[in-house]
């Protein structure tokens, strides 16, 4: 399973993350800062990536054309890079059901 860090996340989160899921990136080192939620999902579906973001709006895309790409989706209020990585890490069995469970779309984490 390859991840795709959304822009309101740190790019640091794919080194941190390299060891559990290899071919990880982040919107910023494939220069794509600056491209629309639409840019990003066409990429994350023609690349095998699930997304990981902070954003709303990466749901409604997801009830609007399905998926893949799928979507891990952090509904956490401002917290730090390192919080971001605490959550990721305590739901590492959940993302894992997410990538095999083919009637799965979304994981919402708090």
């Amino acid at each position: 399973m390859k991840l795709l860090f959304d822009h309101n996340l740190s790019p640091r989160l794919v080194k941190q993350f390299a060891e559990v899921f290899p071919g990880s990136t982040h919107v910023y080192l494939l220069e794509m800062e600056q491209a629309d939620d639409h840019q990003i999902w066409k990429y994350a579906q023609n690349n095998d990536f699930t997304i990981v973001t902070r954003d709303g709006d990466y749901n409604e895309l997801l009830v609007l054309r399905g998926f893949p790409p799928k979507v891990i989706w952090i509904r956490r209020g401002n917290c730090s890079t390192v919080e971001i990585e605490t959550i990721l890490r305590l739901h590492l069995s959940d993302i894992q059901r997410l990538d095999s469970d083919s009637t799965l779309g979304i994981l919402i984490l708090y």
